[in-house]
C-alpha cells in the first residue's frame, strides 16, 4: 500500500512556495521488484535471484534503485507542483540499498523557484525506515500553470 501525505491534484507555479514539502511512505515488497524486473526487462540476480544474492556483498537481495528513485516522480506528479508539473531533470545518489520488506518515505522540498522559466528545484531525499538516507538528490521541474 502507498500513503501519500499532503498531496493536491494541481498546483499554480504562484503558489509554490519555498520550503514547501511533498512526501510518499510504501513498504517494498516481493511483487513490487518481480513486477519492476518484468516490466524493465532487469533480471539482475541480486534482485530475482535469492541463491545469486545470498552470496553476494549485501546477503540477501535488494531492490532496484531505479525502483526506489521512481517514487520521486510520484511526488512530482501527484504533489509538487502535482499533474501540471513536467518532470526535467533528476539527478540521484544511491547511498544505501533498499532490501525487500523495507519501509521508504521520499520526500522532496522546494528550495529554489526559477521564475523566468516557471522552474522549480526539489531536493529529493529518500528514507528507510530506520531514517537512514538510501537516495539523496535533486529534480528540476516545470511548472505549467501559472495562476
Amino acid at each position: 500500500m502507498v500513503q501519500h501525505r499532503d498531496f493536491v491534484a494541481e498546483r499554480a507555479y504562484d503558489d509554490i512556495e519555498l520550503g514547501e514539502t511533498a512526501s510518499i511512505t510504501k513498504m517494498i515488497s516481493e511483487a513490487d521488484v518481480v513486477n519492476f524486473a518484468g516490466i524493465i526487462g532487469d533480471f539482475n540476480p541480486l534482485h530475482v535471484n535469492p541463491e545469486y544474492a545470498k552470496n553476494s556483498m549485501f546477503g540477501e537481495r535488494i531492490c532496484h534503485g531505479m525502483l526506489t528513485a521512481s517514487f520521486i516522480s510520484t511526488l512530482v506528479g501527484c504533489g509538487i507542483p502535482g499533474r501540471n508539473g513536467l518532470y526535467l531533470s533528476q539527478n540521484v545518489k544511491f547511498v544505501k540499498p533498499v532490501k525487500i520488506g523495507d519501509t521508504i518515505t521520499a520526500t522532496a522540498e522546494v528550495i529554489e523557484k526559477i521564475d523566468a522559466k516557471q522552474r522549480i528545484v526539489l531536493s529529493t531525499v529518500i528514507k528507510n525506515q530506520c531514517g537512514e538516507v538510501v537516495i539523496d538528490g535533486q529534480a528540476t521541474v516545470m511548472v505549467m500553470k501559472k495562476k
